[in-house]
Order: C-alpha cells, then structure tokens, then sequence
C-alpha cells in the first residue's frame, strides 16, 4: 500500500484495476481450489450423497412400493437432485462467513478490485461445484433403478433447470454467510433448509401430508422446484394407510412431457383405468 502511495505521488504509473470479468473468474478458481484441496469435504459430499439416496431407494422404497405400477424410485430421485441443491449450497454461507471472518474480503477491498467480484465469483464457484454434485448423484440415481420417462433432452432440460434454482439459492445462502459473521452461525442458520426439504414433495407426495404441514408444503420453494423437475407419468398419489383416505393432489407443470401414446392403446399411462373398474361380485 506505501509503494502505491508512493508510486502515484511521484508520478509512477497507477496500477490498472482489474476488470469485472477477470475479477470474478480470479474469485471462483480461489474457491473451487479451496474445494478441491480439501479432500475431506469430497469425499463427505459424496458419500452423503449415496447415502441418503440408497437409503431412500432401498429402505424407504419399500414402504411406498409403487403407485399405479411406477416404482417409487423414479418418483423420489428427481426429488432428491432437486433437494440436493440447498443442502449442496449449505458450504457457500459457511464460505462466505469464513472468508468476512478471516479478513479475505477486507484486503480485497483495499485493493484496485471490483467489490461485485467477490459475489459473483462465489455464485460462478458455487455453479460449478453444484454441477459436480448433482451429476454425481444422478449418475448414482441410474446406478440403484431410476429410468428417464422422457427424452435425453429433456432430462438435460431439467438438469439445467436445477442449476438455475441452485443459481437463485446461492445468493440466498450468501446473505446468510455475511450476516452470520462467523463460519459455526453460519452452519446453524443454514441448516433451515432441512424444513423445506423434507416438508416438500421432495420425497413424498404432498398429498400424504397433514393439512396444516401441506399448506406449508405447497407454498415453499423445494415443492415447486421438485414438481418442474419430476417426470409426468408419476402421479402425485398417496396410498390409503390403515383408516386413512386417498388424496390426490393435480400435479404440478412438468419440464419433461412423456411421448404421446406412451400407455397401452395410444393412451397416457393410467388412462382409462378408472373406467374399466367393474364392480365386484359378492359370492354367498
């Protein structure tokens, strides 16, 4: 700082001051290293990954079965990928409080550096750790049953799609990070998505749910999000437990149509069925 000082008062050239662009890849290639030279982070992040989707493919699967002959695998793991993106997110306020606690931010600023670099350049690193993340646990979400119902191009559509939910998140969960002040609150804060995920359709239909936990679900940001991102051909139906009745919820605008003509007959899947119910005979 004593030799800018010193440059500009003896007429020495003034340092350039870095450009926008150049800023913010300069900030996320710092926080993607930072990523990836913790290899503890890596691996937690991937096996946290297989193990909440093996556990709901193979324990909670078997509870719910299928629904109109569709495995719940195909309804959970879109779900899932799309959950996955607030809890992959939870690292940025952790981040974000470290680096404002640490003084990174502070040096920054009494640099010739664009102050907007530091947001964007951590939405840019939190794009592309997000896009590893979910591809991991798509690839994994193959890897235990689960089938595109749709084309390739539009499974890409709604990856896609996650990511620009995640790009919306991620500023979010900055807000949080610079707020909190420091990285152990900024953990704690962020831990709130464990209430919009698990009160979502994220895993199961909303129409199973209480009524006051289901207006609750349907007016938060996972529901919808899951809703986009879930193929069409799986009913958002609950089955009837023991007492219970069947609800059925209209579904939400789907990203990833089928093809016409999917089901038996040139139909959609389930069509007709209702109708060709006869009524059942009571032997004596």
């Amino acid at each position: 700082m004593a030799a800018m000082t010193a440059a500009v008062a003896g007429g020495g050239p003034v340092p350039r001051r870095a450009g926008l662009g150049v800023a913010t890849v300069l900030v996320a290639k710092r926080a993607v290293l930072s990523f990836l030279r913790s290899p503890q982070l890596v691996v937690v992040s991937i096996v946290q990954l297989v193990g909440f989707l093996v556990t709901f493919r193979y324990v909670f699967g078997g509870a719910f079965g299928t629904s109109q002959g569709l495995p719940y695998v195909d309804f959970a793991v879109p779900g899932f990928i799309a959950a996955g993106v607030p809890f992959t997110l939870i690292g940025t306020a952790v981040a974000m409080a470290g680096d404002l606690q640490g003084g990174f931010i502070d040096r920054l600023r009494s640099l010739p550096f664009p102050s907007p670099a530091v947001l964007a350049g951590r939405v840019l690193a939190d794009t592309a750790v997000l896009t590893w993340s979910l591809g991991i646990a798509t690839l994994v979400g193959f890897a235990i049953g689960f089938r595109l119902h749709g084309s390739a191009l539009a499974g890409l559509a709604a990856f896609g799609l996650c990511l620009v939910y995640g790009l919306a998140f991620s500023w979010v969960f900055i807000t949080l990070g610079l707020l909190a002040g420091n990285p152990q609150a900024a953990q704690g804060m962020a831990l709130l998505v464990f209430p919009l995920t698990f009160g979502s359709s994220a895993y199961v239909p909303v129409a199973s749910m209480p009524g006051w936990l289901r207006a609750f679900a349907d007016n938060q940001p996972v529901t919808p999000m899951a809703d986009t991102v879930r193929p069409p051909g799986i009913p958002l139906t609950c089955h009837p437990g023991p007492g219970g009745d069947r609800r059925t919820r209209a579904p939400a605008p789907r990203l990833s149509a089928l093809p016409p003509g999917d089901g038996p007959g040139g139909h959609p899947p389930g069509a007709g069925q209702a109708a060709s119910v006869a009524p059942a005979r009571v032997s004596r």
